[in-house]
């Protein structure tokens, strides 16, 4: 598996693969490891790098930005969504200037890193620009006079803001994938499953919350109607006559919106936990 060796995405590449009970040791600058517990090689590669490394069979697997594979468009298959490192590839323009539509656009410069997305896009809508590739530091080009406007990853809008630009138009939403070579050998098909397995395992339970409350006996119905659990929830006898204690698993989301009902059906002591793995 190829991950980008440093930076936000290999940060929370790591902690998933970790989750995921796969144990492996890699010190300060090398650039392979192998897992103790699971039949897997780790390759730390720039993130630019990872579709081609798929591509061409060098790394069976890679963790990489969905913006970055459809900027290389290498022949990768993109396996899963992860759910991590989300942003969007949006178009800016100063915030001096009125914005009257992508045709606005027309005949202008754009700075970008990812020319072959935004030359798609202008296509898509009928605009022809002339498209000026930079690498780093992209939001600086329409104060120096580079360009007149810029496509670029945002994720809190503040890089923006603190560059005088507003950001204009959404070209694509992003978030981390795991991409497979589309040749897999039986073997690899094999452990990739297992791999999306502990992956689904770990995602299944950061969604949801272990809930626990003690319950009216004459409550418990009004009470399971609410929380109907992975298939049913758990009803145990409390030492105290006529109470009950009831365990389920809700979402989290949901949790929120139903506490008022559940305490006016009559729960109380209601502690949530965090869940480690959730197998569906």
């Amino acid at each position: 598996m190829a991950i980008q060796k440093s930076g936000r995405l290999s940060d929370s590449s790591l902690q998933l693969i970790r989750e995921c009970g796969i144990g492996f040791q890699n010190g300060t600058g090398k650039l392979k490891a192998q897992s103790h517990t699971f039949p897997m090689e780790f390759l730390f590669l720039r993130d630019d790098d990872i579709p081609g490394y798929v591509a061409d069979g060098i790394a069976d697997l890679g963790i990489v930005g969905e913006n970055v594979v459809a900027e290389k468009d290498e022949k990768v298959d993109l396996v899963y969504k992860l759910g991590f490192s989300r942003c969007r590839l949006s178009l800016a323009i100063p915030r001096n200037e009125t914005y009257q539509g992508i045709k606005s656009l027309q005949g202008q410069r754009i700075a970008t890193s990812y020319p072959k997305i935004l030359a798609n896009y202008l296509a898509q809508h009928g605009v022809e620009a002339d498209i000026h590739e930079i690498s780093g530091s992209v939001e600086i080009a329409p104060s120096i006079g580079l360009a007149g406007a810029i496509c670029d990853i945002v994720s809190s809008g503040s890089t923006l803001f603190s560059n005088g630009l507003e950001e204009v138009e959404v070209v694509m939403k992003s978030e981390a994938v795991l991409v497979a070579h589309p040749h897999l050998s039986e073997g690899k098909k094999k452990i990739l499953d297992d791999l999306l397995f502990r992956i689904r395992s770990v995602h299944n339970a950061r969604d949801n919350k272990y809930i626990l409350m003690n319950v009216p006996n004459e409550s418990l119905a009004k009470v399971i109607d609410l929380l109907p659990g992975m298939r049913s929830p758990s009803v145990l006898p409390l030492a105290q006559s006529g109470w009950s204690s009831l365990h389920s698993v809700i979402h989290e989301e949901e949790f929120w919106s139903k506490i008022d009902a559940l305490k006016a059906a009559g729960a109380e002591g209601i502690l949530i936990v965090p869940i480690e793995k959730m197998i569906l």
